[in-house]
């Protein structure tokens, strides 16, 4: 009887060493890791930076729409058309139908980090082979150019 009972814990041990219970590191395995809030954003198409959110209104805001107009104008125009046409950078057009507004926005404020990790941002540089300069907006003004932008989308 002894035997048996020693033999039995015999057994026992060699099951729990080999493996024969639940193992949290194959239940770790299982389980993806958390997201960082970048990897989060990257993730959702909103790219890097500082935009979280944005609030689109409709109608247009009619002053945002002329106030990014003027900084387009002063800014962007230089290598960007409102066509869908690449100049230096590519055009405009359609550009808030194919991106969200905190890409757009992320783009416009933070063009070194969104290069860098960004790989639509990538994409593009690798399509026009020219670095888009920062152009020190800040994050009202670039708000202002997406409006203009949806404006030029034909929004209304």
């Amino acid at each position: 009887m002894k035997a048996l009972h020693s033999f039995i814990l015999l057994l026992s041990l060699t099951l729990a060493a080999c493996g024969g219970g639940t193992s949290n590191e194959s239940e770790a395995q299982a389980t993806p890791p958390a997201m960082t809030p970048e990897e989060k954003m990257l993730a959702e198409g909103k790219g890097v930076g500082e935009i979280k959110f944005v609030e689109l209104k409709t109608p247009l805001e009619a002053e945002r729409v002329d106030r990014g107009k003027a900084i387009y104008d002063m800014k962007c125009a230089a290598c960007h058309k409102l066509t869908d046409k690449r100049f230096v950078g590519p055009g405009f057009q359609d550009v808030t139908n194919r991106r969200k507004p905190e890409w757009i926005m992320n783009m416009v404020t933070n063009v070194e980090v969104m290069l860098e990790k960004d790989e639509e941002a990538q994409k593009l540089l690798q399509l026009c082979l020219t670095r888009m300069p920062n152009q020190n907006v800040s994050i009202g003004d670039a708000r202002d150019i997406l409006e203009f932008m949806r404006s030029n989308d034909g929004e209304k």
